[in-house]
């Protein structure tokens, strides 16, 4: 039954498009059964709802130069532009409409935990490796839906940098571990926001030029105190519970990464 629905979705939302055409409908998969999530429509401009959320979540990497891609549930021309890359990226048709193709493909690089493929909870929670995700300003349920959207963020990142391994040193802290470490007062590790992250196989300028594209707001790496052995990336434009909110802050002087 899901698939007969998916294949009316499928050609209902073609013809709706302008120019459409029926021989340009591409047929629906068989059904999927994902742990996670699982689309049951097509999506493009235009569309609305919590599965439009879902899909920003992971292509909130490909959001292109100094922008991000809003978890509003709205498919507007932000998020069809991110799924153009995502797209692109992985070899798929080009069209900023996420159907079937883009569907399974992000099936393929996604784990049932809802995590992407190459990061996990577990290396995001609470940087003094005690785990969990209590004890920072948010409640744990909106703290890891920020940790998850930053994984995938860095799926991105890793896909663009020729899928080499990236290591995240520190994720979400507790207030308490922020404190032993000497994090800031105000440090987006505290909201699930961050990651600071290093690479055996890409430099850390590397990282902190193709973070411009990833809808990190925050980038802080070589040539700025105390960040010469990682690159620290967060998501302050999307953190509006803080003094930060509606900001980007980038500084690798030493890689040619400012504000300007």
């Amino acid at each position: 039954m899901r698939v007969n629905n998916l294949k009316r979705a499928v050609v209902a939302f073609a013809l709706a498009l302008p120019g459409a055409a029926i021989a340009a409908v591409v047929a629906a998969p068989a059904a999927h059964a994902d742990s996670c999530y699982t689309w049951n429509r097509m999506l493009g401009q235009g569309t609305s709802g919590a599965d439009v959320r879902q899909l920003q979540i992971r292509v909130a990497g490909w959001a292109g130069y100094r922008d991000i891609v809003e978890n509003d549930g709205i498919y507007g021309p932000k998020t069809a532009a991110a799924v153009r890359r995502f797209q692109a990226a992985y070899a798929l048709r080009v069209d900023g409409i996420a159907g079937p193709e883009t569907f399974g493909k992000l099936y393929q690089i996604q784990d049932d935990d809802c995590t992407p493929r190459h990061f996990s909870w577990s290396e995001m929670d609470d940087g003094c490796g005690r785990g969990g995700w209590r004890g920072g300003p948010l409640t744990e349920a909106q703290t890891r839906q920020n940790a998850l959207r930053t994984m995938w963020k860095l799926e991105a990142m890793r896909k663009s940098l020729g899928d080499r391994p990236i290591i995240v040193t520190s994720g979400f802290r507790s207030r308490t571990c922020n404190a032993r470490v000497g994090g800031a007062s105000d440090s987006q590790h505290l909201y699930g926001n961050a990651a600071d992250v290093v690479s055996r196989s890409r430099s850390l300028c590397q990282l902190a030029r193709d973070a411009r594209y990833r809808g990190f707001s925050g980038i802080l790496g070589p040539g700025t105190r105390d960040h010469g052995d990682h690159v620290h990336l967060d998501s302050r434009r999307e953190n509006n519970r803080d003094r930060t909110s509606n900001t980007t802050s980038w500084s690798a002087p030493n890689c040619g990464v400012g504000n300007n």
